[in-house]
């Protein structure tokens, strides 16, 4: 599941603007399902698929493996993109 965040920032001169792009992404599930008995198995859930629509609860859980959202590896790419725009003389 991919999630795609903007930030918009304004700067204090009128000549410049920035934005950040966050691409979210949550990767293979790392639960230890064995952690109660001193042990380390993962079930082997590649990538988070939310069983729900964005705002419900379902979209906390994963449709593959049952775990929560916070189990599975999250990995963010961020894109800063400037934009500068010369003043009039």
């Amino acid at each position: 599941m991919k999630k795609r965040q903007v930030v918009l920032k304004s700067g204090r001169s009128s000549s410049t603007s920035s934005s950040v792009i966050r691409n979210v992404r949550y990767g293979e599930c790392q639960k230890n399902h064995a952690a109660n008995i001193g042990g380390y198995a993962v079930d082997g859930c590649r990538e988070f698929m939310a069983s729900g629509e964005e705002g419900t609860t379902g979209a906390l859980t994963c449709a593959a493996c049952g775990c929560h959202r916070n189990f599975h590896r999250r990995e963010v790419e961020t894109e800063v993109v400037c934009e500068y725009t010369p003043p009039n003389s």
